[in-house]
């Protein structure tokens, strides 16, 4: 097991603990930018949807896991945003301050959302946020003269500085640069007095009230900057699907942010990003697998004579072709994460590496024995 020895308080807030963990990401880094390299264009496109999902995760962690309000509101966001953007961008702006001004806006919007949230807590707040989303969807269907309601608004490929962002390598990129500078912004905010406030307003507002943190002030900071880090995830998802429709941004999306920072592992910026993986990637890998079982079976049935096995992969792949497959098994999932792993697939990996660091010494009552009385341990 690896101990790090501490000699000054400035250690404790470091965002790196030490340099082994400066050389793990470096190599995570170095990774990710030669990935294009060796990936044909398909996966190229899918694992930039990891990037804006990982961007929406990060913004609704930071009300979810470390201010402790939930929303279900967040995919009105994410239309205020795309839609801002894509409407300067018709009328002519540059990209750098149509994609400012969408930020701009959507804060604007997180905090006048945020008012409820003085006075709401709980179930109540996720009332009113839900009732927010249904108002921002039918906004997006009748104000015809700024979203084309129903008929849609046309993206077209982002060009910054008169460069064309034109394929799918170069948009990765665009999407990792972004991803990078919020996770990096969201850390710096946290090791701050403001998401200290916001951990311990997550903790217990009496507890924070009484050492001085105003509540009213950080949670409208904490509504203001999760929707303005949604608004410029908003941009980049307009340019990803490259048609906007009001039928996009509905509660089933909201949904499925707060599926992402439940599996990911609440209160962790990497449960974010873990989060955004399995809610971007699962979709085509059930396409691949609906695709393939049949197929599959088939062949083996064929070269076996075992006819049944063929009718079991054709039964599997009608089943996985079905509509409303995919939420059910987003469903089981949450279900199975919260019943056998409620801190996510970020708490697995942590019990995996003190697996392996304490191996052959390690006992598996270690996590049922200790009971975690503070809750910004997990600041991590």
């Amino acid at each position: 097991m690896r101990f790090q020895f501490k000699t000054s308080y400035d250690q404790d807030i470091r965002i790196f603990r030490d340099r082994v963990d400066v050389f793990w990401y470096g190599l995570l880094a170095v990774a990710v930018l030669a990935l294009p390299l060796l990936l044909d264009e398909y996966s190229v496109g899918e694992i930039a949807w990891v990037f804006i999902y990982g961007i929406c995760g990060v913004s609704l962690m930071v009300l979810v896991g470390f201010t402790g309000l939930v929303s279900l509101g967040h995919a009105a966001f994410l239309g205020i945003g795309a839609y801002a953007h894509a409407y300067f961008l018709m009328h002519g702006l540059p990209w750098v301050v149509a994609m400012g001004l969408a930020v701009v806006i959507t804060t604007a919007c997180g905090l006048i959302v945020g008012l409820p949230a003085l006075r709401m807590t709980g179930i109540y707040l996720t009332i009113a946020t839900l009732a927010f989303a249904v108002i921002i969807q039918e906004v997006f269907s009748r104000w015809e003269s700024v979203t084309h309601g129903f008929a849609g608004m046309k993206v077209d490929k982002p060009v910054i500085f008169g460069v064309e962002i034109a394929d799918d390598r170069s948009f990765y990129y665009l999407c990792l640069f972004f991803l990078v500078i919020v996770l990096w912004g969201t850390r710096n905010l946290l090791r701050a007095p403001t998401g200290r406030a916001w951990i311990a307003i997550r903790d217990s507002e009496i507890a924070a009230q009484s050492m001085g943190v105003h509540l009213a002030i950080y949670k409208s900071i904490a509504f203001a900057y999760s929707a303005g880090v949604m608004g410029l995830a908003g941009a980049l998802f307009a340019h990803k699907i490259a048609y906007l429709a009001p039928d996009i941004f509905t509660i089933l999306l909201s949904i499925q942010f707060l599926l992402l920072v439940i599996v990911g592992g609440l209160g962790s910026l990497h449960g974010a990003v873990f989060g955004a993986i399995f809610v971007a990637l699962l979709p085509p890998l059930i396409a691949i697998l609906r695709d393939s079982i049949p197929d599959s079976l088939a062949a083996f049935a064929a070269s076996t004579g075992l006819t049944p096995v063929g009718a079991i992969g054709s039964a599997v792949g009608a089943f996985l072709a079905k509509p409303g497959v995919e939420a059910g098994i987003f469903g089981l999932i949450l279900v199975l994460v919260i019943l056998l792993e409620p801190l996510g697939i970020y708490g697995r990996w942590l019990k995996i590496k003190l697996f392996f660091s304490t191996f052959p010494m390690y006992k598996a009552a270690t996590f049922k024995r200790q009971k975690s009385y503070m809750r910004s341990e997990r600041l991590r």
